[in-house]
């Protein structure tokens, strides 16, 4: 028996999707042909669309607090693992993630899927890697006439204007501005492609990243960035800063919950 099968994910055709969220609207699928998908909370002020980050999937640590954290406060979460990551979670090896071209490619048939299965807007999202995948998606034309024409049809349900990439908004957790090791290979050149509103949630010691780099960097008016005090890649301080991982976690949250809000005119 599977990895996700032990850890209680129910098998299900992409076509029965819809009516198996009907049924457990929080449960968890794991999606023929695509993979494993786990929905949090209810929708009150708007819906998310998570990957994960390089080297661990939906279930790390970080990923379970950040996403309870968000779903508590309003925004259903969907989170899902991509291939690379389930044959780690079926192997228990190690391995590097694809090309994110690839990955990219991965991330965008999940959108589309998801997209179809709901009634208005569908951000993106993601921690890390995962944020990156979720920017470059922003920044992508449709990928098909059907996924624009569904896009269209769900933010014309939700008195939205369409964004001109199809993806309404995207809230990332920790962005790889740069590889640890090689700060001047910055990773913005599809940032002025970006049309929706942008949240970077970024702690202030990331490596791949920090307060005073960033600053240096000219960043398009739609991204918006909090800086959660002391934080690393995980949002985890020093012990000298007097404060700890769960709660810069909720704070990054509160404010992640806050900019989908301010974005969603419908919500609640």
């Amino acid at each position: 028996m599977s990895h996700y099968a032990l850890s209680g994910y129910i098998e299900v055709p992409p076509q029965a999707l819809k009516e198996a969220l009907k049924r457990q609207p929080n449960g968890a699928f794991l999606v023929q042909g695509m993979g494993p998908l786990a929905v949090h909370g209810q929708a009150r002020l708007g819906r998310l669309l998570f990957a994960h980050g390089a080297g661990a999937g939906q279930q790390s640590p970080f990923m379970r607090q950040f996403v309870t954290s968000l779903a508590g406060r309003g925004v259903q979460v969907l989170c899902v693992d991509l291939p690379y990551m389930q044959q780690m979670q079926e192997t228990g090896k190690r391995r590097p993630p694809p090309p994110i071209a690839q990955t990219l490619d991965q991330f965008s048939q999940w959108y589309a899927l998801l997209n179809s299965l709901f009634e208005g807007p569908l951000w993106v999202g993601g921690k890390s890697m995962g944020g990156r995948v979720a920017t470059l998606l922003a920044s992508q034309p449709l990928a098909s006439q059907q996924l624009a024409s569904q896009q269209l049809a769900n933010q014309q349900r939700a008195s939205k204007e369409p964004c001109p990439g199809g993806v309404p908004g995207v809230v990332v957790a920790g962005y790889p501005f740069h590889p640890t090791k090689a700060p001047d290979k910055l990773r913005l050149d599809h940032w002025p492609a970006i049309a929706c509103p942008m949240l970077i949630l970024q702690g202030e010691r990331d490596p791949f990243g920090t307060r005073e780099e960033v600053a240096g960097y000219a960043l398009p008016p739609n991204a918006q960035l909090s800086w959660l005090k002391d934080g690393d890649h995980d949002f985890k301080p020093r012990r000298s800063s007097g404060l700890n991982q769960t709660v810069l976690i909720d704070e990054a949250t509160q404010i992640a919950a806050s900019f989908v809000r301010a974005q969603t005119p419908d919500a609640e």
